[in-house]
């Protein structure tokens, strides 16, 4: 018989979500036993090390560019960690721009975003003149064929990536609080949001139902889901386990920095 459950999760909350499905994705867990998995930097990505490695990290520090006390800004380098590189289902301790090079059919690289939009596309904010860590490695995989997993929450939905790639760039935008960016829209790999994380494991249809709240629930995502009693209940009990998942505070550099935005102006 057909049921429906609603929960709402917040921020952190989704990206638990999000960590363990794709932690489970088959292609992943065929290259954890043989193969290399790419992690880049990026706060989900840092949930995603989690579940990989069975261990914690300061996943505050997992990143580079970051959206953090209302501006895009990014994350010092002395504060950051490095991205994860797992060969063959242990973490080895080699740059991923030298695993890139390595990479073959059944590798895997995981990258998240900034926007996603309803036609698929991801987009990936850029404050570096060379389109930092997917500029760089994009064409290779693509060159490659490597397999692209793209782990973006429902909280970045915008109408469209395609525009806000076309209208933005680091020399276009005049006046920003905030570093400028641009963005790279990424239209191939495998976008894996609350939708796609709850279908994957527990078999359910999922509708967004209502985003954002106050008081912790900045962002937050209400999602309906709906499938057979056994496959209800048992995604609703997940969900309860994954409800107080902390959030993340960030480390941004220090104002003003070297190349002061307008908030300094």
């Amino acid at each position: 018989m057909e049921k429906r459950g609603l929960i709402t999760l917040t921020v952190s909350e989704s990206k638990r979500l999000i960590a363990k499905a794709v932690a489970e994705l088959p292609q992943i867990q065929k290259a954890l036993e043989k193969g290399i998995i790419i992690v880049a930097g990026g706060t989900t990505n840092g949930y995603i090390v989690e579940e990989l490695l069975g261990q914690s990290i300061e996943k505050d520090r997992y990143t580079a560019g970051v959206i953090v006390k209302g501006l895009a800004c990014i994350t010092p380098n002395e504060e950051r960690l490095q991205p994860v590189v797992i060969k063959d289902g242990q973490q080895v301790h080699l740059p991923w721009t030298e695993a890139l090079g390595e990479m073959q059919k059944g590798d895997v690289f995981i990258k998240g975003g900034n926007a996603l939009d309803l036609q698929g596309n991801v987009g990936v904010m850029v404050a570096h003149p060379q389109g930092g860590t997917i500029g760089t490695a994009l064409s290779t995989l693509m060159a490659k064929g490597i397999d692209l997993v793209l782990p973006v929450g429902l909280e970045k939905l915008v109408p469209s990536v395609v525009l806000a790639a076309k209208e933005g760039g680091i020399h276009k935008i005049d006046y920003s609080l905030g570093m400028s960016c641009g963005m790279i829209p990424v239209s191939t790999g495998q976008i894996v949001s609350e939708i796609e994380a709850l279908s994957f494991l527990f078999g359910v249809d999922v509708v967004p139902y209502g985003a954002g709240g106050i008081g912790g629930s900045e962002g937050a995502q209400t999602l309906l889901f709906i499938g057979e009693e056994e496959d209800v209940k048992e995604a609703f009990e997940f969900l309860k386990e994954l409800k107080g998942e902390p959030s993340l505070k960030g480390i941004k550099q220090k104002c003003p920095c070297g190349n002061p935005c307008h908030l300094f102006k």
